[in-house]
């Protein structure tokens, strides 16, 4: 009887332990959660399995490593948030899926992503036809963001927000997707008064406009 309450207790501790360092590693929802969110909360989870299954070890074997690995999580999620570089390298980078109406084969199978994923995805989003999509998105979480045709006017062109400097740093994949150049996005920033790069904290074009915001001083 004695180990049955030892077991109940201990659940009891880690599911309290466990919603305590999931508060302080910050709010996610489950859809977006990063590999690095989801390797650690697998961790941290089977850490806390282990602890329980076995009363006769001792409870601070488990409760340590799993506040390194929340230690962990935080620091790694503050160099994300202070470098796109690092943050590309580990959640990856949005892929448009279907451009202006066109499916891109090539970054389907660079995300080895396939029709019936997309399908799958579209019928989640009440879409029936492919027909139907302007841009598809493949996020870094893996969902898709879709944006439909217009069809009460057919023939205007569909646009999208395009994030050209993110961080302080140019995407210099953005730029060709609008077939422009490093160069292009500098002397447009300059004209508007914007001379340092590392100074915009973003950058978007979309319908000709840009929209600009500046980092804020420390």
């Amino acid at each position: 009887m004695e180990i049955y309450i030892t077991i109940v207790l201990r659940t009891l501790l880690f599911y309290a332990l466990i919603l305590l360092i999931f508060r302080f590693m910050g709010k996610r929802e489950i859809g977006e959660l990063s590999i690095l969110d989801l390797v650690v909360f697998i961790m941290i989870a089977e850490l806390a399995v282990v602890a329980i299954e076995d009363p006769e070890k001792n409870m601070l074997q488990n409760i340590v490593p799993m506040l390194l690995l929340m230690l962990i999580q935080i620091v790694l999620a503050v160099f994300s948030l202070k470098s796109k570089r690092f943050r590309d390298l580990v959640d990856g980078q949005p892929t448009i899926i279907i451009n202006r109406g066109k499916i891109d084969e090539q970054a389907m199978r660079k995300q080895r992503y396939n029709f019936d994923d997309l399908l799958t995805q579209l019928r989640d989003k009440n879409i029936r036809s492919i027909a139907d999509v302007e841009f598809a998105i493949l996020e870094s979480s893996g969902s898709l963001s879709v944006i439909e045709k217009d069809k009460s006017n057919p023939n205007k062109d569909g646009d999208i927000t395009i994030p050209l400097v993110v961080d302080g740093a140019i995407d210099d994949e953005n730029i060709k997707r609008i077939n422009k150049t490093n160069l292009w996005l500098r002397q447009e920033l300059k004209k508007k008064g914007y001379r340092d790069i590392k100074k915009i904290s973003f950058c978007s074009y979309e319908n000709g406009k840009f929209f600009v915001d500046i980092m804020d001083e420390e």
